[in-house]
């Protein structure tokens, strides 16, 4: 276990909350009170992603609300509710789907599904449908692929290296997860899980009474419902890293029965992420309380204590404050794991190990990459783009004394002592095309003028070219 010591100033320490991933030590009466006096929250989990404990400021308790949430399924507004939180989640899967797991059926499929939801009738429809989408969405989940470091490829399960399913075998559930991608979104799940909990409670409802998820012991029902507005920001936000950035081993380690748990820096490192999922719970708690709110004679609604829209409205303005960065992940280097800057792949010395051939799997992780649907994307792209210029150029634009054996005798040996970062910029192709003209390739005649130029030959007649 990592321990941590911090030193925070008594004014302007802009604490929010307080993660604790310990199962041992104390906490004193006196650090609660100084917590609440700071209007900051304490919140406990565990590493399979359960939220053990969340403890806020006192937080108002308004009769009005707590009956109507009570009443609400007789009232009909729990499936009006419900209906409007899960028509939001369907709609940010859609987007996630087409836009970066490239899926348009799939895509298509639960746009379907939400427009059936705005005729559901019950609320035991509106969790079928839901399920519908849910078995829909995940399926186009199951076969993204997960990066590691080269040195951690072999030292990982195979069942690491795709996303795999949302049920673990373990539980039949999405507790207990065995592998890394899926715990990273449990636990992420877990710290949005208590922001919604805390957002309710300030409201002045109970985060227990649920209207989606049924009545369970210890459990937050009504928090968990309105988690569903924010989970396909978490998985889009999740998608992004993974696809992108290699995860290492040493951040994740496996029990006895395969279930894989997160160290404490990685958890760390997800933690800092709650200052957006709790912004993007404010306005759908607020939203709840406003619905449940209508019918009272009074014609002032809630308090707006999360986003502070009332006063907003006040003073002419509708529209939030400028959203908030989710913390950046760490660039790792693909080959040893090292935290390396940004635009490069690898660490220095694993980019001379690779150039030499000294990893086997070096291939493989490059395929891996390949088939990410944001590669598939940019591959195509670059096809067309290059296909189309070929279409388009004029042969009678190139200077007559530029024929193909001048190109071969003249310019091609003098392109061996040019980097391939000067070809590539030069005549807008990639690095690893830039190195196969570099050892002979000979490229399209539409780029034979840009390289003559790159080695000196810029006239309407050829240069006398020592050799």
């Amino acid at each position: 276990m990592d321990r941590r010591k911090i030193r925070l100033p008594r004014v302007g320490h802009g604490l929010r909350r307080l993660f604790c991933l310990s199962n041992d030590g104390t906490l004193s009466l006196a650090s609660l009170r100084w917590l609440t006096e700071q209007k900051a929250a304490f919140v406990m989990l565990e590493r399979d992603g359960r939220v053990l404990s969340v403890c806020g400021p006192a937080s108002p308790s308004q009769a009005h609300l707590r009956r109507a949430q009570a009443l609400a399924h007789h009232t009909g507004k729990a499936l009006e509710i419900s209906r409007k939180l899960i028509s939001v989640k369907l709609d940010g899967e859609e987007s996630v789907l087409r836009e970066q797991l490239q899926q348009p059926d799939v895509a298509n499929s639960i746009a379907q599904l939400r427009k059936t939801l705005a005729d559901a009738e019950n609320l035991d429809r509106v969790r079928y449908l839901e399920a519908q989408a849910a078995k829909n969405y995940w399926s186009a989940w199951s076969e993204v692929p997960i990066l590691f470091p080269l040195k951690d490829t072999r030292r990982v399960p195979g069942q690491w290296l795709k996303f795999g399913s949302r049920h673990s075998p373990l539980t039949g559930g999405p507790r207990l997860s065995i592998n890394p991608a899926n715990s990273l979104l449990n636990y992420t799940n877990a710290i949005a899980e208590s922001e919604c909990r805390l957002a309710l409670c300030a409201c002045g409802l109970d985060p227990g009474l649920g209207f989606v998820h049924l009545d369970t012991a210890d459990r937050d029902s009504l928090a968990l419902d309105v988690l569903e507005t924010i989970r396909p920001s978490i998985e889009a936000w999740l998608l992004n890293w993974i696809t992108r950035e290699p995860l290492r081993r040493s951040d994740f380690f496996e029990t006895g029965s395969g279930n894989c748990r997160l160290r404490s820096g990685i958890c760390s490192q997800l933690s800092e992420t709650s200052p957006m999922w709790r912004r993007l719970a404010g306005p759908w708690s607020e939203y709840v309380t406003d619905m449940l709110w209508a019918g009272r004679s009074s014609s002032k609604g809630p308090a707006t204590r999360l986003t502070q829209r009332h006063k907003r409205e006040a003073k002419g303005s509708a529209s939030l404050p400028p959203t908030l960065l989710v913390p950046k992940w760490e660039h790792l280097c693909r080959g040893c794991g090292k935290r390396i800057g940004q635009g490069v792949i690898n660490c220095s010395r694993c980019a001379i190990e690779i150039s030499k051939g000294r990893f086997a799997e070096v291939a493989r992780i490059g395929r891996l990459a390949a088939r990410r649907p944001e590669s598939r994307a940019k591959h195509a792209a670059t096809s067309r783009r290059q296909t189309y210029a070929c279409w388009n150029w004029d042969a009678s634009t190139q200077p007559a004394w530029l024929t193909y054996q001048f190109y071969v005798e003249e310019i091609q040996p003098r392109l061996t002592v040019v980097s391939g970062s000067a070809i590539a910029s030069q005549i807008g192709v990639s690095r690893w095309y830039a190195g196969r003209i570099r050892d002979g390739y000979v490229p399209h005649p539409r780029h034979w003028q840009g390289l003559a130029k790159l080695i000196g030959v810029s006239r309407d007649e050829p240069l006398i070219l020592p050799r």
